[in-house]
């Protein structure tokens, strides 16, 4: 058996930021049309709290327009990694031949997780963002700012994109590291709320386990993905935030077993399970509209699927065997 290996550089080469948008608005539709699997992640703790391995199997389907995949991604949460200069994120996505089960290819997995949650933001800036939505905040300078700001640069014309990091010489190196690739300013705040007032998009992509993003702040008509927080007990949005907006999520039982970020305001009655309006898929197909009106206050709360990987990994494996890119392994 040949295995496909593949390096996080391979990866990054072969799924551009503007493909996986379109990857990843496909395979949250099959998921919303009933043709993908997507079991709840086994999340093993460590005993120290220091972090926690997920295991994450998932399975698309094939249709006339997308072939099958199956396949699965490990991967380790380590927040305490950012201050050792270290990705929060690491891991590996296993893929598997859909129809006999052998392993087909291994490739980075923290790469991927990086590139398709910005990816899957674009998405839901895409659908739930006001068209003429301009002005960006970002909430956290690791790794998701950058893949973020590249994402929702895809989707909407910015105008201007403000910084924020509880380090604040992590933001003003990532905007020194990225402000040559846009044409829009870029500038590193002092403060949250610096960053956030007059924004009409905001991403949240910090560490942090308790709010970063006050409901007093936000301008109406913003809209927001949520995505630092992906366990019950941390949140990155105050509750005021959460019950005031329109709230979709990337699955349903997803967000109500392990998004903090609802699960807290449940918890506190500010909010019931039923204030989840509606999966992004389903707005993607129409089976939701979105948006109502330009003053609604939008809300994604992602926390990352496994169907996520499973075709991101397909797309680059295609990729790299048209390209001759990788290594194969006899197992």
């Amino acid at each position: 058996m040949n295995v496909l290996v593949l390096s996080a550089e391979d990866v990054a080469r072969l799924l551009p930021m503007p493909d996986c948008i379109g990857v990843m608005r496909d395979a949250l539709a099959a998921l919303a049309r009933g043709q993908a699997l997507v079991p709840l992640r086994m999340v093993m703790r460590m005993p120290d709290a220091s972090g926690f391995l997920g295991l994450m199997p998932g399975y698309i389907a094939p249709d006339g327009q997308v072939a099958g995949a199956l396949g699965m991604k490990a991967v380790s949460v380590f927040p305490g990694n950012a201050s050792r200069g270290i990705d929060t994120h690491q891991g590996a996505v296993l893929l598997f031949e859909a129809d006999t089960g052998r392993l087909a290819a291994l490739m980075d997995g923290a790469t991927i997780t990086a590139i398709r949650t910005a990816a899957v933001s674009g998405v839901a800036t895409d659908m739930l963002a006001r068209d003429d939505a301009a002005e960006l905040a970002i909430l956290g300078a690791g790794v998701q700012a950058r893949t973020h700001l590249e994402a929702i640069a895809v989707v909407r014309r910015l105008r201007r994109a403000r910084v924020w990091s509880r380090n604040p010489e992590h933001a003003r190196a990532l905007v020194d590291e990225q402000r040559s690739k846009f044409q829009f300013p870029l500038e590193a705040t002092s403060t949250a709320e610096a960053a956030v007032r007059e924004a009409d998009i905001i991403a949240t992509v910090t560490a942090s386990p308790e709010p970063v993003l006050q409901h007093a702040w936000l301008e109406p008509g913003a809209h927001i993905n949520a995505v630092g927080s992906s366990i019950p007990g941390t949140r990155e949005l105050d509750t005021a935030t959460v019950a005031a907006a329109r709230l979709f999520v990337d699955r349903r039982e997803s967000a109500l077993s392990e998004a903090g970020d609802v699960l807290i305001p449940i918890r506190e009655g500010a909010i019931k399970p039923d204030h989840i309006v509606a999966e992004l898929g389903e707005v993607i197909i129409g089976k939701d509209r979105g948006r109502r009106s330009r003053a609604e206050l939008t809300l994604f709360k992602s926390l990352g699927l496994s169907v996520e990987d499973v075709a991101s990994a397909a797309f680059i494996a295609k990729r790299a065997r048209e390209a001759g890119v990788g290594q194969t392994v006899a197992m």
